[in-house]
């Protein structure tokens, strides 16, 4: 099992605690994109301020860029990072792609496959000649098509933010790497059927994808205070993250057995009653999804991400002594790797 650490980059104290997260062995660093900074520029910082960590986008909305400006920024930051670069996407919702972008919501799975082709084909170096559902390159008119200017990169590893089924099917089938969100280890298998169905489309196992789950770390002996105010958090996600009927996080928690809670926070939440939306949530869904408690409870915890396929963590972590805990979160994975029964 691989650590790695998601951070925003907002200023010098950021670029130093990845720095040191390098130090201590972290295996990659995500850096989010959501209606702040941006994702791509900070890679490029950290780039040239590291040397083997790798640099991730975790995730960047597709249909914020073009499917060949996302190919160039990332043979750009491929380039920076002597291959360091891992490009992280994900399709998003409405709120943020209509919202923020004005870019309508519309086919998120078939959006998310076209791009990937159109990635990878500039990427080789090949001739942009593409017919798709979505883009037809070049389309009609006076355009013609087009070989990247830059040299063809090694492989640009591609992961993929996907929650519903058809969208971790897809994933499955061409992705190097799925990141997850919202799953419980225990209900693993809501996620890794889907992605199971996708490996065997695509002719492979699911052993051939890096298997990451976002976590929040929190090393605490009152694993009740934590568990309750991460589920607290979740209140947000659950009444706001999506349109009415299309929050993708919902319907996850549904497949893993929740649907009743999910339903009733979601209407707290619509009604305006944020702390009673916020009280709904389960304790479980605070303590199962995140690593909370001390480092033997945390440590059993990894057991059974280990045990249900996931081969990466990716490690929110916050507060003044922050670094201190990805440093105790290496300590227990390493540990983990250690016994005899560890897959890495």
């Amino acid at each position: 099992m691989r650590v790695g650490v998601s951070t925003l980059i907002q200023g010098p104290s950021d670029v130093e605690f990845v720095i040191e997260c390098e130090r201590l062995g972290v295996d990659t660093v995500w850096v989010p994109e959501v209606w702040g900074y941006d994702a791509m520029t900070p890679l490029g910082l950290l780039a040239g301020k590291t040397s083997t960590i790798r640099l991730a986008t975790g995730i960047v909305q597709l249909g914020a860029r073009t499917p060949a400006m996302l190919a160039m920024q990332s043979m750009s930051l491929q380039m920076m990072s002597r291959g360091r670069f891992v490009l992280g996407v994900g399709s998003s919702g409405p709120r943020i792609m209509e919202g923020w972008h004005g870019v309508p919501f519309l086919r998120p799975v078939q959006l998310t496959r076209e791009s990937i082709d159109i990635v990878r084909m500039i990427a080789r170096g090949e001739r942009l000649e593409y017919e798709g559902e979505l883009f037809q390159l070049p389309p009609d008119g006076f355009g013609r098509s087009i070989r990247s200017l830059a040299p063809a990169c090694e492989s640009i590893p591609m992961y993929v933010a996907s929650l519903g089924p058809r969208n971790l099917e897809l994933t499955g089938e061409i992705a190097d790497g799925w990141l997850g969100n919202a799953m419980m280890p225990e209900a693993a298998e809501a996620f890794l059927g889907p992605l199971r169905v996708g490996c065997e489309r695509g002719g492979r196992s699911l052993t051939d994808l890096d298997l990451v789950m976002p976590v929040a770390v929190e090393f605490t002996e009152d694993v009740e205070e934590a568990s309750r105010r991460h589920a607290d958090g979740y209140a947000f996600t659950i009444g706001a993250m999506g349109a009415p009927g299309k929050n993708f996080y919902n319907r996850a928690f549904a497949a893993q057995g929740l649907g009743d809670d999910v339903a009733a926070v979601a209407e707290l939440w619509h009604a305006g009653k944020r702390e009673e939306a916020a009280a709904r949530v389960p304790i479980d869904i605070g303590f199962k999804t995140n690593l909370l408690g001390p480092a033997g409870t945390i440590k059993e915890r990894l057991r059974l991400y280990r045990s249900a396929g996931i081969t990466s963590i990716q490690a929110k972590v916050s507060g003044p002594n922050r670094i201190d805990t990805v440093a105790q979160l290496v300590d227990v994975v390493n540990e983990l790797n250690a016994e005899p029964s560890a897959v890495k």
